[in-house]
């Protein structure tokens, strides 16, 4: 009987001790940062998870079969989000071709694509009509691309990237936000490797509130 109410105490302390061990290898300020003011997230009833990036960066890059592979896990309380940072015109360029390509629901035919583009086979795709090229050799129509590429709704959608750029404090991609609270980022998490682990404990920090 002892050994049974030893093991059952066993069972019920061991989700405090890890949460003591999380909090004590995740500190406010080291491995993640408080964002203040917090940034408003789209749907209150869920803890969202951003992440913040740039088709042309290498950690981005290395960072997004991971995430590929978390989102297979990721709980239904959750909602995840990428987002182009803008720091450039550059940069504001690539979020146009993201934000075409979602805009007509052919985002699959270009995200991961375009990734590899760049970083595996070393092209530039640095303006409009490279890009448009490139879509149209992913099975997207030209045409439509541009059009989207250049509508209202894609320019107001890169001007609302360029805002929470701002709004999220952020100096470098990636970077995650969760809840619109907290921020990590490569460098303070100790390598984009590193970076979901500390996103799944502060969800799991909202989820207690």
């Amino acid at each position: 009987m002892k050994s049974l109410l030893v093991a059952v105490l066993s069972l019920l302390l061991t989700p405090m001790a890890v949460s003591a061990a999380d909090a004590a290898k995740y500190e406010e300020g080291v491995q993640y940062q408080l964002i203040s003011p917090a940034v408003p997230t789209g749907d209150p009833a869920t803890i969202e998870v951003v992440e913040l990036f740039w088709y042309g960066c290498p950690h981005c890059f290395a960072l997004a079969p991971l995430v590929h592979d978390w989102l297979k896990t990721k709980p239904n309380d959750v909602t995840f989000k990428l987002v182009p940072a803008i720091f450039s015109p550059q940069w504001s360029i690539h979020a146009r071709a993201m934000y075409a390509a979602q805009a007509l629901g052919v985002d699959d035919k270009l995200h991961r694509p375009l990734f590899d583009a760049i970083h595996v086979d070393h092209r530039k795709l640095t303006n409009e009509d490279e890009l448009v090229a490139f879509a149209g050799e992913q099975g997207i129509d030209k045409a439509e691309f541009r059009k989207a590429f250049e509508s209202p709704t894609v320019e107001a959608r890169v001007k609302k990237a360029a805002l929470l750029t701002r709004e999220y404090g952020i100096d470098g991609v990636p970077s995650v936000i969760v809840n619109g609270k907290y921020r990590i980022t490569a460098a303070s998490a100790g390598g984009q490797d590193k970076i979901l682990a500390i996103a799944n404990f502060l969800i799991d920090k909202e989820r207690a509130h």
